[in-house]
């Protein structure tokens, strides 16, 4: 067993501040000194990207079905031998998804931090902090926070009905300095706002100031491992796209490719005119329809990749990567492009959500799991070769295209969930 400091920051629902609180929380105790690991409940690429500049480490995703118990106890015990806290943020409210962010923080004993947007309450504040604290009696609870407060006066006026058994641990004012700024897939990501570190070196000096400065108790995580990997990818060379267009990958990923010997390679669809050499191509999600015309303008990158997938080389497009892969795409203001055109169809940016669940799809390589997440409506005659399915019984079903060695869909694939699966779709 080893014991650490940790605390689950989780909401009564989400836009409460969950994020800014967190990287508040690693920000100010790492300046304290400490060794501080960060984790995002649920499959949220951008969340962690500021929590791993908050924290100084990359931030990895703990979820109970697009992982498993076992992946989250084996990376709480490693995080536990080498931090002086962990600190772990929910997704949407405490209560909210099967799995919930409760569930998880029940499995590992780990208290929750509530954090409430009180900018538009006073009194009843009390209310939903009683709810979320005593609604399930076995869920540990460290205290409650309010976010978004006006004034001393306001803040007052919050505890007046709060129970004296119920820990108050601060009123963080409402401050423009702290805010992240949001777009159609929730935050920007910290690559992309120059000012992130003074964000969250302003948001670590309020918590000083007004938040619970000392650390959480001490949880005792059990012994876990991860397994040993078979070597499947030794020897293969995969080039991963990473820029402003195609962020979306998780840590876990790199890693379980890694790990089943793969060598990788960074490269830019934007930026390269050059596909580095390589046996496969990994396109993750991002953000093509951000940057239509630069993409489509890069001819020799777009040469490269199709040369490359008419060699009858793997290549695995997700969600973002997938519309790079069509012929053409077409943003919200209905400007289009044409882009790889490996994939036949079409896309374009609707200005709703389209789809968003968690995914399990039985593919001829194995069953994987993941998520989908996207705003984009895609039309095609290519026949799926799988069709996803949500556990939670939501009727989003995502297909999977396979084309040559090109795999493509909408899915967000967590390769912790089945790394023999996912080695063979890299395997040349």
């Amino acid at each position: 067993m080893r014991f650490c400091p940790a605390l689950f920051i989780s909401a009564p629902a989400s836009n409460q501040g969950k994020t800014t609180v967190t990287a508040a929380l690693a920000a100010y105790h790492r300046g304290q000194g400490r060794r501080v690991r960060v984790f995002k409940t649920g499959p949220d690429f951008i969340d962690p990207t500021i929590l791993a500049t908050a924290s100084g480490h990359a931030a990895y995703q703990l979820d109970l079905w697009m992982g498993s118990i076992a992946e989250c106890r084996a990376r709480l015990y490693e995080a536990a031998g080498e931090a002086d806290l962990i600190l772990i943020e929910g997704v949407m409210g405490l209560f909210d998804g099967k799995p919930a962010s409760a569930d998880l923080a029940k499995q590992f004993g780990v208290p929750i931090l509530a954090v409430i947007d009180a900018s538009a309450m006073a009194q009843t504040f009390a209310a939903l902090a009683v709810g979320l604290a005593r609604l399930d009696s076995d869920l540990p609870f460290f205290g409650v926070l309010a976010n978004r407060v006006a004034s001393a006066r306001h803040a007052q006026m919050l505890t007046e009905q709060l129970p004296s058994d119920l820990k108050f641990c601060g009123a963080l004012p409402r401050a423009a300095e702290i805010t992240l700024p949001e777009r159609h897939l929730g935050l920007l990501q910290a690559a992309e706002l120059p000012d992130i570190e003074t964000r969250i070196a302003h948001a670590a000096t309020l918590w000083e100031q007004h938040g619970v400065t000392e650390l959480p108790p001490a949880v005792g995580f059990s012994p876990a491992q991860f397994p040993r990997l078979k070597r499947e990818l030794a020897g293969v060379k995969i080039a991963v796209a990473r820029d402003a267009a195609f962020s979306f990958l998780y840590p876990a990923n790199l890693d379980v490719l890694g790990e089943l010997g793969a060598e990788l390679c960074f490269f830019s669809p934007l930026n390269d005119a050059v596909l580095p050499k390589c046996d496969s191509v990994y396109l993750p999600g991002g953000y093509p329809e951000l940057h239509l015309q630069k993409l489509s303008a890069n001819a020799p990158m777009l040469t490269a990749l199709r040369a490359h997938h008419t060699g009858g080389k793997p290549i695995l497009a997700e969600c973002g990567g997938m519309l790079y892969a069509l012929q053409t795409l077409t943003n919200t203001d209905g400007e289009s492009a044409n882009l790889l055109g490996i994939l036949d169809g079409t896309a374009t940016l609707q200005p709703r959500l389209t789809a968003l669940a968690l995914q399990s799809v039985a593919l001829p390589q194995g069953t994987l799991r993941g998520h989908t997440f996207h705003y984009s409506k895609l039309e095609t005659g290519v026949l799926p070769v799988a069709q996803g399915g949500c556990p939670n019984g939501y009727a989003t079903s995502e297909a999977v295209y396979q084309q040559a060695r090109l795999t493509a869909s909408y899915i967000h694939f967590y390769f912790p969930a089945n790394p023999a699966a996912v080695a063979q779709l890299f395997l040349p």
